[in-house]
């Protein structure tokens, strides 16, 4: 087992794997820039480490400062979250050439599967059905354009090297095209460090179903069902669940096997989340797969049991799937997850500010995840995120009522939240009765509007 486990990471997702390895008896090292060095899961760390100033260029994104911690603090092991660095190929290898271990995928399927391209083009030819889109786009504006109009309006500009829905920029037409690109290709330069974009063909108002995936070092794999991720603003999931509301369990696991079969063919490993949309037809399109841990992840661990963070940590340590899933998982209840951001509820806007009062939901079938504490201050460096709220019920009703009822007691001041926003789509008549699309936010909006 680990006995130090460097953790490259900020806010909720590192606060998580503090606790991760806290239970598991592996120290554990936490990094942070200077606009973070006052946020509370640091003091649940064994060591922490100053990487540098704010900006995410200079500090969580900076290498060469986390190579560094990694020899100073003689970590054996390094969990990258979420974001930045998670899905970088390089940063994996000069983690292994340092002589640790990298908490996730081999280098070789980060490289594969974690750039979205040739992640398409890996699954193409292992028949996963794909939607219309492009190779990696070069800088010609005549070549962009030719590419946009052989997969024919509208289209969807990606990041290649990114995930979360950061840096995904809707074409509807050749005029709004290229300033799309640009505007792309500096969030996802900024965000990832990596500016390459590909196109997509946009599918108007689909599912968005991933499915989780647990691997080892063997060969072996297994899927733990799937997460609804289809409500959303601007291309960012703000409400997900599991399992997904009115789509044929048989359907669900049929996809899901299919996916945890093919990735065991390939010999992928250790963690992976496979997204994939379907058309209101009913057809199943692969997107992109997602060489780490999700933000989304604690609502596979509450219809599940399993706790996916310790998994992960100990399939990267080399333990056998068939120890670290002992029995075949099974869905248990629902569970309902909503991301709680320092924004502006209507226009999405990020609201940096001090948190005067961070009153978060406590009570059976509640659990909150966050890197903040009452007094903290959201800076305008990072994504928004103040926490994510997950709630576990008997049935989908019931984790209705049980969420409405935590964001209700949910009392932050100091900046604006998306709550209000999150309370609409509760209160849904559509989302309820689990008729749900990725436009679904917006037509929740216009509708408020109206």
């Amino acid at each position: 087992m680990f006995a130090k486990v460097l953790v490259a990471n900020r806010g909720a997702v590192a606060a998580r794997i503090i606790r991760a390895l806290r239970e598991m008896n592996i120290r554990s090292v936490a990094v942070c820039s200077e606009a973070d060095a006052t946020l509370p899961y640091l003091a649940q760390a064994d060591e922490v480490y100053a990487i540098g100033p704010a900006p995410a260029m200079s500090s969580y994104l900076d290498q060469d400062r986390l190579i560094d911690v990694l020899e100073r603090s003689k970590a054996d092991a390094v969990h990258p979250g979420y974001g930045f660095l998670s899905e970088n190929a390089a940063f994996a290898r000069r983690v292994m050439e340092a002589g640790a271990t990298f908490i996730g995928p081999s280098p070789r399927w980060i490289e594969a599967m974690g750039h979205k391209t040739r992640a398409r083009e890996l699954m193409a030819r292992y028949g996963m059905p794909m939607s219309p889109s492009s190779g990696l786009l070069d800088d010609h504006a005549d070549s962009i354009s030719a590419a946009a109009r052989a997969i024919g309006y509208p289209v969807l500009i990606k990041p290649a090297a990114g995930g979360g829905g950061i840096g995904m920029v809707p074409a509807r037409d050749e005029v709004s095209l290229l300033a799309a690109i640009a505007q792309a290709r500096s969030v996802s330069q900024k965000s990832f460090g990596n500016g390459e974009l590909y196109l997509e063909k946009l599918i108007e108002r689909p599912r968005h179903i991933e499915f989780q995936i647990l691997a080892d070092k063997a060969g072996n794999a297994c899927h733990l069902f799937e997460r609804d991720c289809s409500v959303q603003r601007r291309h960012q999931k703000v409400v997900e669940e599991s399992p997904a509301p009115l789509l044929p369990r048989r359907d669900m696991e049929t996809t899901a096997e299919k996916i945890a079969g093919l990735l065991q063919e390939i010999g992928y490993d250790v963690i992976g989340t496979a997204e994939t949309l379907f058309g209101a037809d009913g057809t199943c399109n692969f997107l992109e797969m997602n060489t780490r841990l999700q933000v989304e992840h604690a609502v596979t661990e509450a219809i599940t049991g399993i706790d996916l963070v310790t998994s992960q940590i100990r399939l990267a340590e080399g333990e056998a799937l068939a120890t670290v899933i002992p029995d075949s998982p099974r869905v248990n209840g629902h569970a309902i997850e909503v991301r709680v951001y320092a924004e502006d509820p209507v226009r999405f806007f990020p609201s940096p500010g001090k948190l005067d009062t961070f009153d978060l939901p406590k009570g059976e079938g509640i659990r909150v995840e966050t890197g903040y504490g009452p007094g903290n201050t959201v800076t305008p460096y990072y994504d928004p995120l103040l926490a994510k709220v997950i709630v576990h019920a008997t049935d989908r009703a019931a984790a209705i009522r049980r969420m409405r009822e935590a964001l209700s007691a949910t009392e932050i001041r100091g900046v604006k939240t998306n709550i209000p926003f999150a309370l609409q789509v509760l209160d849904d008549e559509h989302f309820q009765l689990g008729h749900i699309h990725t436009g679904l936010g917006a037509d929740i909006l216009a509708a408020a509007r109206h």
